[in-house]
């Protein structure tokens, strides 16, 4: 098949790629937000650097755009070239078999119109984070949701709780199953950085805190519970920390090793996984987090709020790994993750729990199949 994908640059989008490289399918990517490119090797034409002015910048555009965005989208068809002219004059050149959107917001919401003109063309979407989860509480997003649910003929989630509700926001075609958002992981080279749990002094938190995130909550509740880290010889490591984090950590003078969101290499962040004998994640919204799906590959014993009941689909609560209940709890927080360092005999069985399960639900190839039968499926559809 000619497939279209379209979406912002990602490591997700990349690693897709991956498990299409040797297909046999002819592969398009339309950056949708002309914001760069693909660091991929693959056979991929790519539709990147796209915006293009019709008319010189107007004094005030930017304002209009900011505060009053229904109103300059009216403008802008006669300032810029549009998502919508230039994915038509895409789907004109190219005359794709599908089109496979990643992400729902940014990379969908806005060719909607243009799929609308071209029935006939399969669309298969691929649910990101908080795509439904979040949006389906805003009044503003509900409608734009199920437009997209409804014109969509294929569906791809990385967890269950996106397909049923995607089934009770209007979408009746078909689901891919569960897979994880960039396919699986090539689990043979996590390998030289699985330390065994007897060396592991490391607590690794995520900490990103913004409108989802509740990162910072994760470094007040190891606050308190700071003689009880320090006693044991713990270090803890917080990687993706927002400023908000950085700067309460410096304020209280908090012995603890801090990255900003870009300071750390994906092959270094798998490295601290493989020594960390906890692995904390908290949010209010979320999809299915691949760095939990990454820390549980690499050993660590994972703690996880739990939106929508989305990561009790990989963590069997108690067993191998402990659910956040409230993400914005502090005090059951601390305790939570007090519970976890007393219980050695529990980090060890859930060590040899989550090394089995990465290999029988998240191998690269073992999703690679899932991801190929789906292609399959639809180009057994598309030529009927």
């Amino acid at each position: 098949m000619k497939i279209l994908l379209i979406s912002m640059p990602s490591i997700h989008v990349v690693r897709w790629l991956d498990n299409l490289s040797e297909a046999g399918h002819e592969l398009y990517w339309f950056d949708i937000l002309g914001k760069g490119a693909l660091p991929s090797s693959h056979s991929v034409h790519t539709f990147t650097n796209w915006q293009k002015r019709k008319f010189p910048y107007v004094k005030g555009e930017f304002f209009l755009r900011q505060k009053f965005p229904k109103f300059y989208s009216i403008l802008q068809p006669f300032l810029e070239v549009t998502i919508s002219e230039k994915l038509e004059e895409i789907i004109n050149e190219v005359q794709p078999d599908l089109v496979h959107s990643f992400e729902m917001q940014s990379c969908s919401y806005p060719i909607l119109s243009t799929l609308q003109k071209y029935p006939h063309l399969k669309w298969l979407y691929s649910c990101w984070g908080s795509d439904l989860y979040r949006f389906k509480e805003q009044s503003s997003h509900v409608p734009r949701i199920k437009a997209v649910l409804e014109r969509i003929n294929y569906l791809h989630t990385d967890c269950n709780r996106d397909y049923l509700l995607a089934k009770s926001l209007g979408f009746t075609g078909l689901h891919s199953g569960v897979i994880p958002g960039g396919g699986g992981f090539r689990l043979e080279q996590f390998l030289p950085f699985i330390q065994p749990i007897s060396t592991r002094k490391l607590i690794l938190v995520k900490g990103y805190h913004h409108h989802v995130g509740r990162g910072l909550h994760i470094v007040q509740a190891l606050e308190l519970i700071q003689n009880e880290v320090a006693k044991n010889g713990y270090e803890v490591v917080v990687f993706g920390a927002h400023p908000i984090v950085i700067n309460y950590i410096a304020s209280k003078a908090l012995p603890y090793r801090v990255y900003d969101r870009h300071a750390l290499q994906h092959e270094a962040l798998l490295q601290l996984m493989g020594k960390a004998i906890l692995y904390v994640g908290n949010s209010i919204s979320d999809g299915m987090p691949n760095t939990l799906l990454e820390a549980i590959s690499m050993g660590a014993f994972p703690i996880q709020s739990n939106p929508g009941g989305v990561t009790a689909e990989i963590i069997d609560n108690g067993k191998n790994g402990f659910l956040i209940e409230d993400p914005n709890d502090i005090k059951a927080l601390s305790v939570l993750l007090l519970r976890a360092l007393q219980q050695p005999e529990l980090i060890v069985e859930a060590f040899e729990i989550n090394l089995e399960l990465a290999k029988e639900r998240l191998d690269y190839t073992t999703n690679q199949q899932k991801i190929l039968a789906l292609y399959q499926q639809i180009e057994n559809e598309v030529c009927e």
